[in-house]
């Protein structure tokens, strides 16, 4: 059986909250670490995310 194309990955925010999203990236497509600026409900307004790995 084949391997997924996509991996869950941790978008950890950046302002330190401890905060974090979790979704899909194909890392065939998109081999850098991907980053957005999104909102932070812990601090109340948008702040940069980056990708982490899983635990």
């Amino acid at each position: 059986m084949a391997k997924p194309a996509t991996v869950l990955i941790k978008l950890e925010s950046t302002a330190g909250t401890g905060y974090f999203y979790v979704i899909k990236k194909n890392p065939r497509n998109t081999t850098e670490k991907m980053e957005f600026r999104k909102y932070d409900p812990v601090a109340r307004k948008h702040v940069p995310f980056k990708e982490t790995k899983m635990k």
